[in-house]
Parts: structure tokens; C-alpha cells; sequence
């Protein structure tokens, strides 16, 4: 009987938005994954053992995901931590994988996952809470109304194209592009706040495009709105 491979998403920071659902899955298995390169040292890791203190004494494993261009490099990667989890799946252990936010939005596991269903292998998603869902609410607005639409995208060069479409933006890991997006936002006319380390301890929050700072961390996540009184 082989295992199942999770993944639980352990929200954006704060441990107290972990879902009971994530909690009780951390407590009831042993081997729990998280990528990086020393698992404790993981944001994730960090942020689920302030709700799980037992985790501290599962059964930790790293999956190095490297955050680069070559496809192939990526690739050789991915196939190696599927490769690695499937070691404890044949021995009919569950693998629980960690990860910031949500699992099913922008997140490194579902490139495994792909590769173990592939291979035969059981896997189920754990809904975290999202990184824009808890900014929003850090901010205290609302994301949508009535039937503005909702645009999510990753921070990138070409993102002032995109921001001609009507609705509520969410730019995601704008960190190193931060110059760039704040040129592109202060063209669009739009509201403008962001947070940065949604949560955790080093939480910052900008209520203007001129108040962020070019610096600012890969955990920034920018909410862009129409203007309240724009036509």
C-alpha cells in the first residue's frame, strides 16, 4: 500500500491562519518536506512550527528547488524531488510537503505533482490562505465589488500592458522587479498599497507607490485599484 503525498498550504505568515485541516495532517504523519536547502531554516518550516511545536520532531526533509532560468536545470530538479518523495510513498509513508499560501496558486509542488501522478502515485492539495486574501484584509479593503473582476500575476517587466484591463490587480513577487512596477503603476492612474512579509515579524505595509521602497523584499505583494473617483 503506498502513501499519499500532500501538499498543505501554511498560509502567508501569520501561524494563526494555518487551517485545523493543515494542523491535524502535520500531526498525525512523520515525514514532512519543504523545499529549500536545510528544512528548518524555510520560511515555511518557520511559520508551521509556531502552530505545530511537534513538528520539530518529525521527520524533516529538504527538496532544493533552485529559483533559476536554464529549463533544464529545473527540470533535473523536479525530477529529483519527485524522485525522493516516491522513496517514502513505496515504504507506505505519507509525505506531507509544505508551502507558503495556497498549493494551487503559484506553487513549486505542483511540478512534482505532475511527475508522481505521472509515476502512479496518490497526491491531494491542502487549501491554505492566500497571500493577496490575508494582505487585503492586513490592509483592511476589500479585493472586489459588484462585478469588478480580479487579476492576479506575477510582478514582472511586461506587466504595464496588462494594466489597462478593468478590476483589481494583485502583483505577486514584485520584489526584484520593484523599480520597474512602480514606474508602470504610477502610469496606471490606479490606488496603489502594498504589503510586504505579509504576517511575520518584519510585516511592512505601504499605503502609496511613492511609499515603497525599490528594496523591498521578495515577499511584496502590490494591490493596484481604480482610483475611487476615477470615470
Amino acid at each position: 500500500m503506498k502513501g499519499t503525498a500532500y501538499c498543505l498550504g501554511v498560509g502567508p505568515g501569520d501561524p494563526e491562519l494555518m487551517t485545523l485541516k493543515a494542523v491535524r495532517l502535520i500531526r498525525e504523519n512523520e515525514v514532512i518536506m519543504v523545499p529549500g536547502k536545510q528544512a528548518r531554516e524555510t520560511v515555511a518550516y518557520k511559520i508551521a512550527v509556531q502552530a505545530v511545536p511537534e513538528l520539530a520532531d518529525k521527520e524533516l526533509v529538504a527538496v532544493e528547488m533552485p529559483m533559476v532560468k536554464d529549463r533544464e536545470l529545473i527540470r533535473r530538479s523536479h525530477e529529483r524531488g519527485a524522485r525522493r518523495i516516491e522513496e517514502y510513498l513505496d515504504q507506505g509513508r505519507n509525505v506531507i510537503y509544505l508551502t507558503l499560501g495556497d498549493p494551487t496558486v503559484y506553487c513549486t509542488f505542483s511540478y512534482l505533482q505532475e511527475i508522481l501522478e505521472r509515476d502512479g502515485y496518490a497526491t491531494a492539495l491542502v487549501s491554505g490562505i492566500t497571500s493577496f486574501c490575508a494582505a487585503a484584509a492586513r490592509l483592511n479593503i476589500p479585493l472586489t465589488e459588484w462585478n469588478e473582476p480580479l487579476h492576479v500575476m506575477p510582478a514582472l517587466h511586461d506587466t504595464e500592458d496588462s494594466l489597462d484591463l478593468p478590476g483589481t490587480y494583485v502583483l505577486m513577487k514584485s520584489g526584484s522587479h520593484m523599480k520597474e512596477v512602480k514606474d508602470q503603476l504610477r502610469k496606471s492612474g490606479k490606488t496603489v498599497q502594498a504589503v510586504e512579509n505579509c504576517g511575520m515579524d518584519t510585516e511592512k505595509v505601504y499605503r502609496s507607490t511613492d511609499e515603497i521602497p525599490d528594496e523591498a523584499g521578495y515577499f511584496s505583494l502590490i494591490i493596484a485599484k481604480k482610483a475611487k473617483f476615477q470615470s
